[in-house]
């Protein structure tokens, strides 16, 4: 069959509809993945869908696929991806989600998990491979049943999460599938919750639902002000990734999150493994050794976060982007609401979440910048770059996805993104004078091997 080579990525598929993600790909990879999970001896799949305009229809063809190749199928209907992650780790083992994630509203993709690991790289490419030849097996036997896990899932959070005291929060969902979930979940939890944008809605009428752009976040930031709530949490488009805003409107980013969770966590598990991505803040690991961890810094992705805890057995990963995995008491997969009640489990036990949040190490950073460049270009300009930078002591250079130069006093990452053709950078600084000196050194850098690079602010 004719595909378009670039909805493969590295950690999902991904297209706009129906140019490129239609009906026949969807059954077509219901066919591909079904015939590898069964080799894998895998006799069930469960398939969920996010609330965007094009998920019904795709779901239905993916569902095919999957029956027409003799697997059983668990239909777990509209739920947030952490929602089929949950059936995939409680009914089955393997599991798809049909999610355009935080895209515009004309995309939409799959995530995918084979067997009880979340697949990317060569196995989406072989997926790719077997798709285009149609070396499928079809097989008799295939069975459809419906399931509704909401239920037990909230049933699992709220057996799990123990606030302190009454908090009054705002939430803002977006539009996106988790306001059909995350605001009944924090009830129960003992939340008073003043909701905005909850009604899913696959046309995004209110603002884009991606907490990390700033922008996204200007209505839960203008609720906070008019009323007499103590937090906001917002939520991305599948529900996977979550967003914090304290009282006066400041963006807890997630690698400070993480400087509370990993307090948490090490104090029920001291000297485990705490993963996190080259994104992340030069604060976060002297945080988490302080609280007697294991600092680890990872490649971005969160299919690599995953497969690396589960290597190394930690407790709790996360990524820049706002994907928060915790093994320790959950499953480990990226759960925005789960991660939300966890924040909202710790900083109950102090008078006033504010002061907790606003404690957190800070310093001045960029915000993520990107570099537009031809398909396939940001990886070429990185080998480039692996190759040929050199800063003298008593900076620390760590290539392990892209360049990121450490200096006493912050850092600056070069690297190329997995999902678009361009240059990710990010600078950081414990002093404003620090953040532009390395920002020109980064970008010197970049001189280098692109000359007249344009740099713009990331725009998911």
């Amino acid at each position: 069959m004719q595909l378009s080579a670039s909805i493969f990525k590295a950690y999902d598929i991904r297209g706009i509809v129906p140019a490129t993600i239609n009906e026949e790909v969807a059954e077509a990879l219901g066919r591909a993945f079904g015939t590898v999970a069964l080799r894998e001896g895998e006799k069930t799949v469960a398939i969920g869908r996010d609330g965007r305009l094009s998920g019904a229809s795709l779901s239905a063809a993916l569902r095919r696929g999957l029956v027409s190749v003799g697997l059983q199928v668990i239909d777990v209907g509209m739920v947030t991806t952490p929602m089929l992650y949950f059936a995939a780790n409680t009914l089955c083992t393997s599991g798809i989600q049909v999610t355009g994630s935080h895209n515009p509203k004309d995309y939409n993709g799959f995530k995918m998990v084979m067997a009880g690991r979340a697949i990317y790289g060569d196995e989406i490419q072989a997926l790719q491979t077997m798709m285009q030849d149609e070396t499928w097996a079809l097989l008799p036997g295939g069975s459809v049943r419906e399931v509704n896990v909401t239920e037990a899932y909230a049933a699992r959070i709220v057996g799990d999460i123990k606030l302190a005291r009454p908090m009054k929060i705002v939430v803002d969902s977006g539009n996106g599938i988790a306001g059909a979930s995350a605001p009944a979940i924090l009830r129960a939890i003992g939340c008073e919750v003043i909701e905005l944008f909850s009604e899913v809605d696959g046309n995004f009428p209110n603002h884009h639902p991606d907490p990390s752009k700033p922008e996204n976040l200007r209505d839960l930031i203008a609720a906070l002000k008019t009323s007499d709530a103590e937090l906001g949490l917002a939520f991305d488009g599948d529900g996977d990734r979550l967003g914090i805003v304290t009282r006066e409107g400041n963006n807890i980013y997630p690698d400070r999150q993480m400087m509370l969770f990993a307090q948490d966590v090490l104090s029920r598990v001291p000297g485990g493994t705490i993963l996190f991505d080259v994104k992340c803040s030069q604060r976060l690991a002297p945080a988490i050794e302080a609280a007697g961890g294991v600092a680890l810094m990872f490649k971005t992705g969160h299919s690599l976060i995953k497969a690396k805890m589960k290597q190394v057995n930690s407790p709790l990963g996360g990524e820049m982007s706002g994907h928060i995995f915790f093994k320790e008491r959950w499953f480990g997969f990226d759960d925005g609401t789960y991660a939300g009640c966890r924040l909202l489990e710790i900083v109950s036990k102090s008078p006033d979440a504010n002061v907790v949040l606003d404690a957190l190490p800070t310093s001045f950073s960029t915000p993520e910048l990107n570099v537009k460049c031809a398909e396939g270009e940001q990886h070429t300009l990185v080998a480039q770059l692996v190759a040929s930078a050199h800063f003298p002591a008593p900076a620390v250079m760590c290539t392990i996805d892209g360049v990121r130069v450490d200096w006493p006093d912050g850092f600056g990452l070069i690297r190329a993104s997995n999902t678009t053709p361009v240059l990710v950078m990010r600078f950081e600084g414990h002093t404003p004078e620090a953040l532009h000196r390395i920002e020109a050194a980064m970008l010197a850098l970049l001189q280098t091997v692109k000359p007249g690079a344009v740099v713009d602010e990331a725009a998911h």
